[in-house]
């Protein structure tokens, strides 16, 4: 059992918690992930680190409720414990050849939970780094001040424009690379049609461009072959050989084709999961 040291609500549905584990804490790098089991016999989550703190042996999670076990994991409060937290899994970002470095980080969405401790790393280690946020609107905003504090340039973009500059985060990397800024690596991390764009900008630039592909991973062990993809022709296991590929080997099309077969499932589990919590006199969802 592991237990829950604190839990913030970041948006309606994006939750950071704090989990003791000292071991995991004291060994994790940026690009791995966890495990968890909220309950015995429950189904095993993986969810990327989003900072580790040795000291008080706390692992850092940020999370949305959008399937049955996060939205359960949701609902749990500081003082609880979850049953299984396991780590850290896959293979750690490989950063420290960029050290005094120009690197570009993008993150889109829940994506930049995980841009969030590459780009503080990167940065405490000596690299340049630009940091280029993504979000719908002002509402769904979240680690602002971490990643400006991680950052040499810090853009925060949002699709209706609601805060920061209007648009996608390829629109700011594609003024960027107009005006003349060269980079030594680009990371981004975020929706898949999101990297997608990012992989083709970057291309002709021949600058060298990786992605995170731990919104495919379903079970974190490679055994369910969920988060199979195909990557300068050959098979490749996200959880296994990842979750960072070369961007510009990665097929793309295949892997969001693939992603689709997830999206009625995960959405029946969510609407299973409202009624379990739904108030049978207002008919409203409980936030618990």
């Amino acid at each position: 059992m592991s237990k829950i040291l604190e839990k913030r609500q970041l948006t309606r549905e994006t939750v950071l918690m704090k989990v003791e584990a000292p071991l995991i804490a004291n060994k994790a790098l940026p690009g791995q992930f966890i495990i968890f089991r909220v309950e015995e016999g429950g189904e095993r989550v993986p969810l990327t680190i989003a900072g580790v703190d040795p000291s008080e042996g706390s692992v850092t999670i940020i999370f949305q409720m959008v399937g049955k076990s996060t939205m359960r994991l949701g609902a749990k409060e500081a003082g609880e414990s979850i049953a299984d937290f396991v780590g850290p899994l896959g293979k750690p970002s490989e950063l420290d050849p960029y050290k005094g470095k120009k690197v570009a980080v993008i993150g889109g969405g829940l994506g930049v939970a995980i841009a969030y401790p590459q780009a503080a790393y990167l940065h405490e280690i000596g690299a340049h780094v630009d940091v280029i946020a993504g979000y719908r609107s002002v509402d769904l905003i979240i680690l602002e001040d971490e990643l400006r504090s991680s950052s040499d340039n810090f853009y925060l973009i949002t699709d209706d424009g609601s805060s920061g500059r209007k648009g996608f985060v390829t629109d700011m990397l594609k003024e960027l690379l107009e005006q003349g800024k060269k980079y030594d690596l680009v990371i981004a991390i975020g929706p898949l049609v999101m990297m997608r764009a990012v992989a083709e900008m970057t291309r002709p630039y021949d600058i060298e461009t990786v992605v995170s592909m731990n919104t495919i991973m379903v079970d974190g062990t490679g055994m369910c072959g969920c988060c199979r993809l195909t990557v300068g022709g050959k098979t490749k296991f996200a959880c296994v050989d990842g979750p960072d590929f070369d961007a510009h080997e990665v097929d793309f099309e295949e892997a969001i084709r693939r992603s689709r077969a997830y999206v009625e499932q995960e959405d029946h589990d969510r609407k299973s999961e409202q009624e379990r919590h739904r108030c049978r006199l207002t008919g409203e969802v409980r936030h618990e």
